[in-house]
């Protein structure tokens, strides 16, 4: 399965250009407030979009999925999948999306410590992809100037002691723009926008394999 990993658009999702795959990924901050022409333009250029399967979460721009919930999701698309503390099996392989991220100020789906726990806790074990808006700590994670690591302390602990995906998609941090692959786990920084706002960024290309026992690789 080849999945194309982008993030972090802010509205100029119409500059990039997409590499064919089979499922398209975007793990949120789509637009730089959420208002609703800003999601319209998004969801029909997302939809457009050739690949098969096309998932996408919000972020913590996208306010209209978190205080216009009715709203946004009779927004998406048929042929699009929003997945908000929620899975989904795609040719055998379990993804899983959440927009969460740690308090910062005062943007959309923020989570103290104690309760982003019990997003985390969600995550079902034997997901194979795992989409979340924001980094695990020390992962990807670093802001300019000071190179100091912002990543949510507790979705490492889950990584770390439960969860075992193949693949995980992120964004958020515009700094942390790349992959690393620790622990049989391939962790991509997707985010198309660097720390300015300027488009910097070309789309991430994660293939995945199965083995004979049906295993992903």
């Amino acid at each position: 399965m080849k999945i194309i990993c982008i993030s972090d658009t802010h509205n100029q999702h119409e500059q990039l250009k997409l590499p064919d795959g089979d499922v398209l990924v975007h793990a949120g901050d789509f637009s730089m407030r959420g208002h609703v022409a800003e999601t319209q333009s998004f969801l029909d250029w997302f939809a457009a979009q050739p690949h098969p399967h096309k998932i996408f979460i919000a972020g913590n721009h996208d306010f209209i999925f978190e205080k216009r919930r009715k709203k946004a999701r009779a927004m998406v698309p048929d042929s699009v999948i929003y997945l908000e503390d929620q899975e989904i099996t795609l040719e055998g392989v379990k993804f899983w999306g959440s927009p969460i991220t740690p308090t910062f100020f005062d943007w959309a789906f923020n989570r103290g410590p104690w309760v982003i726990v019990r997003h985390w806790d969600l995550i079902p074990e034997d997901t194979d992809v795992l989409i979340t808006h924001g980094p695990p700590l020390g992962t990807l994670d670093r802001v300019l100037p000071e190179g100091e690591h912002v990543g949510c302390p507790k979705l490492k602990e889950a990584l770390d002691l439960r969860l075992r995906p193949k693949l995980h998609v992120f964004g958020h941090i515009h700094e942390g723009y790349g992959q690393v692959v620790e622990g049989g786990r391939i962790s991509v920084n997707a985010s198309f926008l660097d720390h300015g706002y300027r488009p910097a960024n070309p789309p991430v290309v994660v293939e995945l394999t199965a083995t004979k026992q049906g295993q992903l690789n």
